[in-house]
């Protein structure tokens, strides 16, 4: 049975104070950053597994990817061998709410690091999934990365066939980098032009701040020296002058908006199974699909390299990579 385990991991410590309103949730979201899924369910035969995930795709099922289904496109995940969790985590809700330096400091990090997840591209494995999408095959795609290489590549795919697959049939479990909000006033603003004023901002000061691929993190930021951090300039919001603006992802420690979760069941009643790609499934808001799938009796079939919390639960156990995995897929049932 996978087990997972909240194992000390060594990185910034904890900047909300014990006497804090939010320390409770803010303790509760570090330990969902900490938790790594330790054991895997019995191996399965590949043939088996490739063979019987190949039949779920005759159920219409809902696909639910991770982080596993970016790194082909070169942006790095959080918890596999190379995963970024092993040198820095990611910051609270509850930090980038209640915490200036904090914040100040993810923003720094964020511009450095942010157009290195702003180039990548979708990769086959992506477009494959959305011609699925776009022709009925699957029923929708539920993602939990924020890097938006979905819905592009959905957006490219449609072009290409003359067809608008429907609205709803891509969701960001997490939310999207492409949008900045303020905390304050609610105002949204484009990512792309939030980043031409934080270079405007910064013109000159960070014209030697470079950094190696090795540095990215997987939710855009970087690791970056403190000296850097002390010389970033943060903008403001354009309609009130405030500078809490943060990207329209949800945080650890921060809930997914209800309206999104309803719609992720909509489309999972609606689907003959589940295949989970490329996910460990550690954090609960995807988890939870997974554990509503297997309640109503659904087929699940999972597709990772490494272990998937709940695989145990799962009809077919495929332990390879995406991209191939996906290519092969595609050629049996086309």
């Amino acid at each position: 049975m996978t087990r997972s385990s909240d194992r000390p991991i060594s990185f910034e410590p904890s900047t909300i104070s014990e006497d804090h309103p939010a320390y409770a949730t803010h303790q509760a979201a570090i330990r969902s950053v900490q938790r790594v899924i330790d054991d895997r369910a019995p191996y399965q035969n590949v043939q088996v597994a490739s063979t019987g995930i190949g039949q779920l795709l005759r159920l219409k099922p809902l696909i639910l990817t991770g982080a596993g289904m970016s790194t082909d496109s070169g942006i790095p995940d959080y918890r596999g061998p190379k995963g970024s969790l092993r040198h820095s985590r990611p910051m609270t809700y509850q930090e980038f709410l209640h915490d200036d330096a904090a914040r100040h400091r993810y923003w720094a990090r964020s511009f450095v690091g942010w157009q290195h997840m702003y180039d990548a591209t979708p990769h086959v494995g992506h477009d494959i999934i959305s011609r699925w999408n776009a022709s009925g095959v699957i029923s929708g795609v539920v993602t939990q990365n924020v890097d938006g290489l979905h819905q592009r590549s959905q957006d490219s795919i449609d072009a290409q066939l003359g067809h608008n697959t429907e609205p709803g049939r891509v969701i960001a479990l997490h939310g999207s980098m492409d949008e900045i909000e303020c905390l304050v006033c609610g105002v949204k603003e484009n990512r792309e032009a939030f980043g031409i004023r934080l270079h405007e901002a910064n013109a000159g000061v960070a014209d030697d701040w470079h950094i190696t691929e090795a540095d990215i993190n997987p939710d855009g930021d970087a690791r970056i020296p403190q000296r850097w951090v002390d010389e970033f300039t943060m903008v403001q919001c354009l309609n009130c002058g405030s500078d809490k603006l943060k990207p329209t992802v949800v945080y650890f420690g921060e809930v997914v908006p209800r309206q999104r979760k309803e719609s992720i069941s909509a489309l999972l009643e609606s689907s003959g199974a589940l295949i989970v790609v490329g996910s460990s499934l550690a954090v609960m808001s995807s988890y939870r699909i997974l554990l509503e799938a297997d309640r109503n009796r659904k087929p699940i079939g999972v597709i990772n390299r490494g272990p998937t919390r709940g695989e145990e639960r799962a009809t077919f156990r495929w332990h390879t990579g995406v991209q191939q995995a996906l290519e092969w897929l595609d050629e049996k049932i086309s």
